[in-house]
């Protein structure tokens, strides 16, 4: 029997029933061992964190296994429950049809049949060779002001911002890193992000000896707007399957997944306590999210376009959201009286309307400013208080997808498509500095790399 042209369901139904018809099927290390390897296990046993000194981030991993043997002898043992721990460990077991495909194929061999164009892709840990500038999704300063992290292809850099080192590079599995935040002693720093169709996952890396902590694997695609919580006990990203899931920081326990919204959620934000959480999404809505028990509470607004950002004052509990009809919007997280039909009591101001739809927002540390970035290569910067505009951020070649400020909130960081970081004043708007984040191989990188001081 080939399962090429078998249609998906009939194939399901017959894997679920052990029997040597699998053993006969075209079952596929790469189409369908890996992927079920990469979303359920790979965050436990990957170079950086090798638990049980096991690596499955590449098929000679498994076949050379860890310290209980090679991984075929021993892995469908563990995956049945037949074996302590049952794995994964702190998730769901797979379904019975997965474990069976696990068996059929160590039966008929466990053979390596990736693709050789395929092989270099799928390395961890090994150095990303980039020969143009990256998108850049996410930017993040330390709370003491000296590094800011950039996401890069495959890793994340640190970038010393006196410039008197190279970026030190923290590799990971994740094809794209979506969202960072350090936690306010700078101990650690959280990314998100994951492999479109394939997995999302959340990445705890220890700064001091910078390696990753913990890995943990969420849903079958990318994760979005990650936010920790004041303590740096707990961690939110928003998910497209609709949902906000709330995991635990120390352990990687799936703690909440909270189903209320209707569509992809890609912003979150704690509260000023940590006890409630502030998610926006596709939905149009920013929905209030009990935060100690998944419950909800209530839209936060009056729906109008899809939202993609949400940022929080720094000691109040004040949003401002933005999205597709490229108007920042700022609300109270409390209403002062019980929610009505179309009830947008909660509205404190709206700010410009911007040149293009909103992806990124950020406030400043003193709470006095609000940046907003965009589709549009400007970003703009208002006074909080009156909503009155005061700077201009110009100079990108193309749409802005992340802004941070500095901790001193003198300094804008922005990145986006073009992939260049920008460092501008915050005050005035005048760039203080540009530079392309990763490096390029020396054949381009006359034409690609550049830093430059103001003209």
């Amino acid at each position: 029997m080939q399962r090429q042209g078998l249609p998906t369901l009939l194939y399901i139904l017959l894997a679920a029933i052990p029997g040597p018809h699998l053993r006969a099927a075209e079952i596929s290390y790469f189409r369908d061992i890996r992927p079920v390897i990469q979303r359920q296990c790979q965050g436990c046993h990957q170079p950086s964190v090798k638990s049980s000194n096991l690596d499955l981030t590449t098929y000679e991993g498994f076949q050379s296994g860890g310290k209980r043997g090679p991984a075929a002898k021993i892995v469908v043992s563990f995956l049945a429950g037949e074996s302590k721990p049952q794995m994964p460990l702190g998730q769901p077991p797979l379904a019975p049809e997965q474990i069976e495909l696990f068996r059929a194929w160590i039966a008929a061999g466990a053979k390596d049949d990736t693709p050789a164009e395929a092989r270099e892709d799928l390395t961890i840990g090994k150095p990303i060779v980039y020969t143009q500038p990256p998108v850049v999704n996410a930017v993040a300063f330390s709370p003491d002001g000296k590094t800011l992290a950039v996401s890069g292809n495959r890793e994340i850099l640190l970038h010393a911002l006196d410039g008197a080192s190279p970026p030190k590079r923290l590799p990971g599995r994740s094809e794209r890193i979506l969202s960072l935040a350090f936690s306010k002693d700078g101990s650690i720093l959280v990314a998100a992000g994951g492999t479109p169709a394939q997995f999302g996952e959340i990445q705890i890396w220890d700064l001091k000896t910078e390696k990753l902590r913990r890995s943990v694997t969420l849903t079958n695609d990318t994760v979005f707007g990650a936010s920790l919580s004041p303590d740096a006990s707990r961690i939110a990203v928003g998910c497209a399957d609709n949902t906000v899931r709330i995991v635990d920081a120390a352990t990687g326990k799936e703690l909440f997944k909270i189903g209320n919204h209707e569509n992809w959620v890609l912003g979150t934000v704690f509260g000023v306590d940590g006890k409630r959480i502030v998610s926006v999404g596709r939905d149009r809505a920013a929905k209030l999210t009990d935060a100690t028990s998944g419950a909800f509470l209530e839209n936060v607004n009056l729906l109008r376009g899809e939202l993609a950002a949400v940022a929080r004052h720094p000691a109040k509990d004040i949003v401002v959201i933005g999205g597709e009809d490229r108007t920042p919007y700022i609300y109270l997280m409390d209403r002062t009286k019980n929610m009505k039909i179309a009830d947008d009591t909660t509205l404190i101001r709206k700010l410009d309307r911007q040149a293009g739809a909103i992806s990124a927002l950020a406030w400043s540390p003193d709470g006095t400013r609000i940046a907003v970035a965009g589709a549009s290569p400007e970003v703009t910067i208002y006074d909080a208080e009156s909503g009155k505009l005061v700077a201009a951020c110009k100079g990108h070649g193309a749409g802005i997808y992340t802004i941070a400020f500095s901790p001193d909130g003198q300094t804008l960081a922005t990145a986006g498509f073009d992939g260049e970081v920008r460092l501008y004043h915050a005050g005035t708007g005048e760039l203080a500095k540009a530079f392309v984040p990763v490096p390029i191989t020396p054949s381009n990188r006359a034409a690609t790399v550049r830093e430059r001081s103001p003209q």
